[in-house]
């Protein structure tokens, strides 16, 4: 069995005028709603990782869109869910995981190839929708705690 790596992404996609920001159901876990986020495979760089999952989970080019990802400089470690774990090795129990966002102009419709459906909602609902302290905490800082860009 080919294991997950225990470094993962974090990328919280929102709008910048209505700091609106999209949230993804997955489907293992229909009470579960998170942001883009996923491991980084071997010799990939985060910035290439947050990249490839924006791609592969929601069919965004970030390389032909008029906007960038924004790396946050931030990172975290935090505990596998229970249920996640058996797609790492034996005795990983943590991730280590980098933060960005990619802010859009206006919120668009989404391609879904990993998740079940997609809401986007206002920043303090994504908080509370989110069963990750992680991506609860990224949003809130990264969104919430932000000015407003016009």
């Amino acid at each position: 069995m080919k294991y997950k790596h225990p470094e993962s992404v974090l990328v919280v996609v929102y709008c910048r005028t209505t700091k609106r920001v999209l949230m993804l159901q997955r489907k293992d876990d229909q009470d579960f709603w998170q942001s883009v986020s996923g491991s980084l495979e071997p010799g990939e760089t985060p910035l290439q990782a947050a990249q490839r999952e924006v791609f592969e989970e929601l069919q965004l080019d970030i390389s032909k869109l008029p906007f960038k990802l924004n790396d946050c400089h931030y990172e975290v470690d935090f505990e596998i869910f229970a249920q996640f774990r058996q797609r790492y090795a034996p005795n990983v129990t943590h991730c280590h995981e980098y933060w960005f966002t990619l802010p859009l102009n206006e919120e668009q419709n989404v391609i879904l190839s990993e998740h079940l459906a997609y809401r986007w909602v206002e920043a303090d609902e994504a908080v509370k929708m989110t069963k990750s302290w992680n991506n609860a905490q990224a949003i809130e800082k990264f969104v919430i705690h932000q000015p407003i860009e016009n």
